[in-house]
């Protein structure tokens, strides 16, 4: 994932990063709405701490009100990221954008997404053919998917009009090393990880594990240290977790000695 010319360097290119496919920099770790803070004041202390990234899911109306206020007042900095709860037909991945655009009060999304495919969405030629309108009518920037195939992940970033993809990825669930990664560079598409505590499994001590276990700053940064990785996402319980994790991220890229550290912890956590 290329930056543009005038993206920051040093520490900063590592919280910040600009995404060709969105048009806009983003602040890497991004949050999510689907869980962790349940209110408004919550989602207001994560976006004036400098963070842009909205995952947002529409049946959480609580919190609704807040990511609309963002939206009218910065449109051009905040990066709002959505779709259908249920995607299985054409005819509901446009009406849930459309939804989307009218409740936001906006005139694009920046990432238009099918949730979960194979489970509460179908890829077929119609679902992604839409996906593919709406972004030629300018009502969305990216278009995508969640998935936890990765393989099928891997064959859509290499050949596919899709150029956003929501994986799993962690350091107890490294595959997309192997099975996304290779196929990103042709077309260069979006990547937003997410779980990157694998459900909180490595914030605790695995049976037979004698070293440190992760916090969750640790793992975030283990995605973002990925050159793959655009955008992790928080699920944070409370604004003091919040900050905590934002601390964590100026510490930067995880070195030689904590990437080989995670990644053994990593295993023991799968293997268990």
């Amino acid at each position: 994932m290329s930056q543009s010319a005038g993206a920051p360097s040093g520490n900063e290119s590592f919280l910040h990063r600009y995404v060709p496919v969105l048009g806009k920099t983003v602040f890497r770790l991004g949050l999510s709405t689907s869980y962790g803070l349940k209110d408004a004041a919550g989602i207001r202390a994560a976006l004036d701490s400098g963070m842009n990234y909205i995952f947002w899911n529409p049946r959480h109306e609580h919190l609704t009100a807040a990511v609309k206020d963002v939206v009218r007042k910065d449109r051009d900095r905040v990066v709002i990221a959505t779709g259908p709860m249920l995607g299985y037909f054409a005819g509901s991945v446009r009406r849930a954008a459309e939804n989307a655009l009218t409740t936001l009060g906006t005139e694009y999304l920046d990432v238009l997404q099918l949730f979960w495919a194979g489970k509460m969405s179908f890829l077929t030629d119609a679902t992604i053919g839409e996906l593919v309108k709406l972004r030629e009518s300018g009502k969305a920037r990216a278009i995508g998917v969640s998935i936890h195939d990765r393989k099928k992940a891997g064959e859509l970033a290499e050949s596919s009009p899709l150029n956003f993809f929501m994986i799993r990825y962690n350091a107890a669930h490294p595959g997309a090393e192997s099975d996304i990664f290779p196929h990103l560079e042709r077309r260069r598409p979006a990547v937003v990880a997410y779980t990157a505590t694998s459900w909180r499994k490595l914030l605790r001590r695995p049976s037979g594990w004698s070293g440190p276990v992760a916090t969750a700053g640790d793992c975030y940064r283990f995605c973002l240290t990925s050159p793959h990785i655009d955008v992790t996402l928080t699920g944070p319980r409370n604004v003091e977790e919040l900050r905590a994790n934002l601390t964590a991220l100026n510490k930067g890229p995880l070195s030689a000695e904590e990437m080989t550290w995670i990644r053994e912890l990593g295993k023991v956590v799968r293997g268990a």
